[in-house]
């Protein structure tokens, strides 16, 4: 007991380090989640006209701009909501926040958009995907002919006045994988990431009795329905795997796994409550990453997030951050209780973090903008390896030259890099520094990320910030970054 209580006295107090005591680490999961559920975060305008969707895309824009110049490096981007999705799928119609009206093509397609515009910046984009609730009564009638509730019945439940899809039914993984595949096949998306991949909160009379007498096979109803989830993860990740094997499979789950020996859950966690056997996902290998759903402070926080990193068997544990408690209508935290959750992340060596929810960002509620801006993002950072699936880096960049094109623009070149993943190209990191050879170890040296081509225009936003030697390295699908190229600098052109 003394021991435990000690152990988490050593964790909190790692997290008072100011900003300023810790360097930025180079490789960090930055993430935001944007949600477009009712349009929380985007959209606001309606895509009804050519304007209305240079407008809403501009809405977007705005949103990426603010988040690449404080150096995120992962978007979160809402694709699927409650059985309506906001790309051009097969399968389930456009969510009605793009139109106002449900089913309508906006014009444009959003999911490429963002993938397009998040790759312009060097940053990653996940399509986010609500999994197994399918929305009240209305909403359910609202989507028509169109519900999946109409289309498969079968693998869909009624619940305390909502819809849900079956988790135990055999089908239901089927379904979910098929929009999966939409997303994966058609689209240069860096990860898929599931919500919601659970059973409601305590549903002890969630009508599926019918299928636990067929398939329980002996098994408590809690086991079966723990169970039928990581299936679900299971024939999810197996089939992203076979389609493309980079692409990055994440859920968030809630925010406590159980009770651990340093602290209790009370009651609220996510293998008993929702049935996740997120630990057991982990040991397993069927995730990539995780975002644990922290929205929490104190020891609800630091004892939990030191627990999955424990188990994390290697994987990505990226605890998603309640920043949205900042606000003073949500629950009025002090910025210092995100401050100590970024600073207990780092010194854990847990892969990074997210921030619930985007627009408490880019307002910069409690000035948690400036305080990433500034002190915890004030260098970029790169994506950490997924080195259990591949960890072979590419070749380094060869003949890196450089020319003086214009007061103030250097334009560097070099030859291109291979893989041994022949499917994907490359893209490219650049370093440059006032001392040779640049040291590509300081992330404060690096200048531009997600290069794709084998040259970059050099302009510092201001002239006594120019560098004088430059090297650029190469960095595949999987984050695994090359040896540098050798150093060439600007007094040699």
């Amino acid at each position: 007991m003394i021991r435990s209580f000690l152990l988490t006295i050593v964790c909190l107090l790692a997290t008072l380090l100011p900003p300023s005591a810790q360097t930025p680490p180079k490789y960090e999961v930055r993430a935001a989640w944007i949600t477009a559920v009712y349009g929380l975060d985007w959209p606001r305008a309606k895509a009804t006209s050519a304007a209305g969707i240079r407008k809403q895309q501009e809405e977007l824009v705005e949103i990426l701009d603010k988040l690449k110049a404080a150096n995120f490096n992962t978007i979160l981007f809402q694709t699927r909501t409650r059985g309506d999705v906001l790309y051009r799928s097969d399968i389930e119609p456009f969510n009605s926040i793009l139109t106002g009206k449900v089913g309508q093509d906006p014009g444009y397609d959003p999911l490429a958009f963002a993938v397009e515009e998040c790759h312009k910046r060097g940053m990653e984009c996940h399509a986010w995907m609500v999994s197994i609730p399918l929305g009240g009564r209305k909403h359910v009638a609202s989507l028509g002919n169109q519900s999946v509730t109409r289309r498969q019945p079968d693998i869909c439940l009624r619940y305390k006045n909502e819809y849900f899809l079956n988790p135990g039914h055999p089908k239901t993984k089927e379904y979910l994988m098929s929009l999966v595949k939409e997303v994966v096949e058609r689209y240069d998306v860096d990860g898929v990431h599931f919500d919601y991949l659970r059973y409601p909160e305590r549903a002890l009379r969630f009508p599926d009795s019918y299928d636990y007498r067929k398939y329980g096979k002996g098994r408590s109803l809690d086991q079966w329905r723990r169970d039928n989830i990581t299936e679900i993860v299971r024939y999810i990740y197996k089939g992203v795997k076979q389609l493309k094997p980079w692409v990055k499979v994440s859920t968030c789950p809630v925010g406590k796994y159980r009770d651990t020996s340093r602290y209790s859950s009370k009651g609220w966690n996510a293998f008993h409550v929702v049935y996740q056997d997120v630990q057991g996902w982990l040991g397993e290998g069927i995730q990539d990453q995780i975002y644990p759903m922290m929205y929490f402070r104190g020891n609800a926080f630091y004892p939990f997030a030191l627990d999955w990193q424990e188990q994390s068997n290697g994987r990505h544990v990226v605890p998603g951050l309640g920043v949205y408690f900042l606000h003073p209508s949500e629950g009025n935290w002090e910025l210092d209780e995100i401050e100590r959750q970024i600073n207990f992340v780092r010194h854990h060596h847990l892969a990074g973090e997210a921030h619930y929810r985007v627009k408490f960002v880019t307002d910069n509620t409690q000035n948690l903008y400036d305080a990433l801006l500034n002190d915890f993002y004030a260098c970029p950072a790169l994506q950490p390896p997924m080195t259990w699936a591949d960890s072979i880096a590419p070749t380094p960049p060869a003949r890196l030259s450089l020319h003086q094109i214009a007061e103030g623009y250097t334009r560097l070149q070099w030859e291109a890099s291979t893989d041994n993943d022949g499917r994907n190209t490359p893209t490219y990191i650049v370093y440059a520094s006032d001392t040779s050879p640049v040291d590509t170890e300081n992330p404060a040296n690096i200048v531009a990320i997600g290069i794709r081509g084998t040259e970059y225009i050099y302009a510092p936003i201001l002239p006594w910030t120019s560098r004088r030697y430059f090297a650029v390295t190469a960095i595949d699908r999987y984050g695994n970054e090359s040896a540098p190229s050798a150093t060439v600098s600007r007094d040699s052109d």
